[in-house]
């Protein structure tokens, strides 16, 4: 296991030709801090407005666009990784508000591990931020899906002040909930050597055999942790797999600096959140970061 710092670079599988493109994404894999190779993309954005120089007494011109140097960190939900087309899509959205950092967590695609389904992935969340910070932007933004929205809002109440704003989206409230039947069929996979087979080779996920030891600090419990980063909570009232009770108990156990948006007619995480709601996302984090 190595000892080296969640966000090394372990090794470059993509670099950008410096001579002809100053602004191409970047693909590397960064170390986690308990070893775990994880595949991730840096995606440089739009170019940042810079005004140019006023006077010192001069009132800023109305007509100048505001910065948006901010950096989106996007964990994506169980079975997907940093490839997916419905990844690349949130990612491709919210390219239009700033740069993105885009990786798959341990366990999923070209990364390293098995999956802990929402324990050791904040390790793999905080090495995604620590190479984000690199890139100097001025703000960074996690943005989670499901078991993503799980993991950022643990890894933002883990390691405080590490993160500028949070947007979780369609995450549990509380573990080992088997009231859908989705979820029924996803704890199938997780406790069954049989499950972990189909996941591993019909979904693309390696999962790993062991249970949960200590059981991690819950999503719930660590939204109040979260204050005073700004916090926003998307769930759809059509979500098949955590009904509205979840986001609820998040947002109630948020107080105010938590916001919940419950969306009509949205169901699970990335495959259902659209490019207008995406882009809903974008605008909040540009503000809600500062």
């Amino acid at each position: 296991m190595s000892n080296r710092p969640a966000g090394h670079v372990a090794r470059s599988t993509v670099r950008p030709n410096r001579e002809t493109d100053r602004r191409a994404p970047i693909r590397t894999f960064l170390r986690t801090a308990d070893g775990i190779p994880v595949d991730s993309v840096y995606d440089p954005g739009p170019v940042v407005y810079e005004a140019p120089p006023q006077a010192p007494d001069a009132s800023p011109s109305p007509s100048s666009p505001p910065s948006r140097d901010v950096v989106f960190v996007v964990a994506h939900g169980f079975t997907g990784d940093a490839d997916r087309p419905h990844v690349r899509r949130v990612a491709g959205v919210l390219r239009g508000y700033g740069a993105v950092v885009t990786f798959s967590f341990r366990g999923h695609g070209r990364s390293g591990g098995r999956s802990t389904v929402g324990d050791k992935e904040v390790l793999d969340l905080a090495a995604a931020v620590e190479w984000a910070r690199g890139f100097h932007h001025a703000r960074v933004v996690t943005v989670g899906f499901s078991m993503g929205g799980s993991v950022v809002l643990r890894h933002a109440a883990l390691r405080p002040g590490t993160v500028d704003a949070v947007v979780s989206v369609s995450a549990p409230a509380r573990w080992y909930y088997r009231g859908t039947a989705p979820m029924r069929r996803l704890h199938w996979l997780v406790t069954r050597p049989e499950g972990r087979l189909v996941s591993r080779y019909g979904l693309r996920t390696r999962i790993h055999h062991r249970d949960w030891d200590p059981v991690p600090l819950s999503p719930v419990e660590a939204v109040p942790r979260l204050a005073p980063t700004p916090l926003l909570l998307v769930h759809g009232d059509r979500d098949g797999y955590f009904p509205l009770d979840h986001p609820r108990m998040l947002a109630e156990a948020a107080g105010d600096h938590g916001e919940l948006w419950v969306e009509p007619g949205m169901g699970h995480a990335e495959h259902a959140a659209d490019d207008a709601l995406v882009a809903r996302i974008g605008d909040w984090a540009v503000s809600a970061a500062g």
